[in-house]
């Protein structure tokens, strides 16, 4: 039963991602919205909504309740560091497969097409706001303190979306005519867009919902812990909106979209749902969080590092997040068949 669960979750969660880039890019065309401002504010906020609900959920529900809140902190905590790193090492491997797969229908090969300066803003922002985010965790801090990070860190995204939205960048090419839950015409209103737009959004979300559900509980019969589930497993299935989009977006040749729907969400997961954590738990991480938090430092400031330079960025080096994650899962291993 949890098999055929986890299967009709993620097949759910295949259709609404094709939904949502098909609708997105008609949006951002409408809204006169520019590549970057698309995949680093539209499209990744709005897929990163699933795996944000998971620590907002847990926290805010042991808040109120006051009851478990050791675990629910636990859990919280996880899931908010492991979906930055998830991002930072395995969707940018993802990427990278995807354009080698594609290359022979892509015109730029396994090169990639993409607004540099808008990537490296976000990395920029990414490494900034997540190393203060992991710093807070390794020190003790008084509240007072944490309260005034997690202001800081909200205030640097509304400034970041402030950039992102005056920056605008290239304007969108070969915007999809025609929407695909729309048949009443070429050209479809507005409004319908907006529809299957928030519709595959939801559809996502109860998708990755039941997708976390099922893991946890196929985990739980493993006698896997609550805090290694939420680090690895819940944002390996809630992250697979982004994945899933960007390889999409990788097909078409639409790379700026495709880096920038990750990259944006990385900005997001280290600024929004990290002043929740500093606001409702007591932000301590442990050895194995730190480890991923540093990881996904290490990543992204590799990737920083090469669109600094004036080569070509080609696919290959996204690959290496792959076994960056690899080495992750493996010392995640050892230490639980320590325990």
């Amino acid at each position: 039963m949890t098999a055929l669960e986890l299967m009709i979750s993620l097949v759910a969660i295949l259709v609404a991602a094709s939904l949502f880039t098909n609708a997105v890019e008609i949006v951002g065309s409408r809204l006169n919205m520019g590549q970057g401002a698309v995949g680093s504010v539209l499209a990744a906020v709005g897929t990163a909504l699933p795996e944000t609900m998971i620590p907002i959920v847990a926290l805010i529900g042991a808040f109120v309740s006051g009851e478990d809140a050791a675990a629910s902190g636990e859990i919280g905590i996880g899931a908010i560091l492991g979906a930055p790193f998830l991002l930072a090492s395995l969707a940018m491997c993802v990427v990278g497969a995807s354009i080698v797969a594609f290359r022979g229908r892509r015109e730029n090969g396994v090169r990639l097409g993409i607004e540099r300066v808008t990537t490296r803003r976000d990395l920029g922002f990414f490494l900034v706001c997540f190393a203060l985010a992991a710093a807070a965790g390794l020190v003790t801090l008084p509240f007072y303190a944490k309260a005034a990070l997690a202001v800081l860190l909200i205030g640097a995204y509304a400034f970041y979306v402030q950039r992102v939205l005056r920056s605008g960048g290239a304007m969108l090419e070969e915007v999809p005519e025609r929407l695909t839950l729309w048949r009443l015409g070429s050209r479809p209103p507005a409004w319908a867009a907006v529809a299957q737009l928030f519709g595959s959004l939801v559809v996502m979300a109860l998708g990755a919902h039941f997708f976390v559900e099922g893991i946890e509980r196929a985990s739980h019969a493993l006698g896997i812990p609550a805090g290694l589930i939420a680090l690895v497993l819940a944002p390996l299935a809630t992250e697979l909106p982004e994945k899933f989009n960007s390889i999409l977006w990788v097909r078409e040749g639409k790379d700026t979209l495709a880096l920038g729907n990750i990259t944006g969400a990385m900005v997001f997961q280290s600024t929004i749902p990290v002043s929740i954590g500093l606001l409702l738990t007591e932000w301590e991480l442990g050895a194995l969080s730190a480890f991923s938090a540093a990881l996904a430092l290490v990543s992204g400031l590799m990737l920083y590092a090469l669109l600094r330079s004036k080569r070509p960025l080609r696919a290959w080096p996204l690959l290496g997040g792959g076994a960056v994650y690899a080495v992750f899962v493996v010392v995640a291993a050892v230490s639980v068949a320590l325990l």
